[in-house]
């Protein structure tokens, strides 16, 4: 079946909701026939969205790259390097082998911004891709170059939140 054009998106902004959308696409693309690889930076297989898509729709790969605990800009570890590399590089051979017509990269623009990736080597990515593989790039803080690379940009813009009443992250909302 596959897609006449793939578009490049890209969900950002510091309000919750980009994996989410991303993820309804993944949905949506599924009811129609078309084959979804997710690749997760930053992320492991703990995550309920992982499980779920394991559960419920076992023909969406999801394939997790990153370590325990959570990554500081400042403090990025030699792992955390080789983790978003090896997600990128299994993205694009993906992307080559033409096994794939949707292709989310979850919280690539955190692994951007936190200097894992090189903006340029994405943009590359993008521009090697097969024109007819969609290709959505969430996270906070996308880079002004992947914006003006993409096609569509969507910003969650935060309003209000739990956390500031001290609510911490729940399981099975927010993870």
């Amino acid at each position: 079946m596959g897609l006449e054009k793939g578009l490049v998106q890209v969900y950002t902004g510091d309000a919750k909701g980009k994996t989410t959308a991303a993820f309804g696409l993944a949905l949506r693309a599924c009811g129609h026939g078309l084959k979804v690889l997710i690749v997760q930076f930053m992320k492991t297989p703990d995550y309920g969205e992982h499980k779920a898509f394991r559960r419920l729709l076992p023909e969406v790969e999801v394939k997790t790259f990153g370590r325990k605990g959570f990554i500081h800009r400042e403090g990025a570890r030699r792992e955390d390097y080789e983790q978003a590399r090896a997600a990128l590089a299994y993205a694009r051979e993906a992307v080559l082998s033409g096994r794939i017509d949707i292709l989310i990269l979850d919280e690539i623009n955190n692994a951007l911004y936190f200097g894992l990736l090189a903006e340029d080597e994405v943009l590359t990515f993008l521009k090697e891709r097969p024109p007819q593989v969609e290709v959505i790039l969430t996270g906070r803080n996308a880079p002004a170059g992947i914006v003006a690379a993409a096609d569509l940009v969507t910003e969650m813009r935060q309003i209000k939140h739990p956390y500031e009443k001290g609510i911490k992250a729940r399981k099975g909302i927010e993870y």
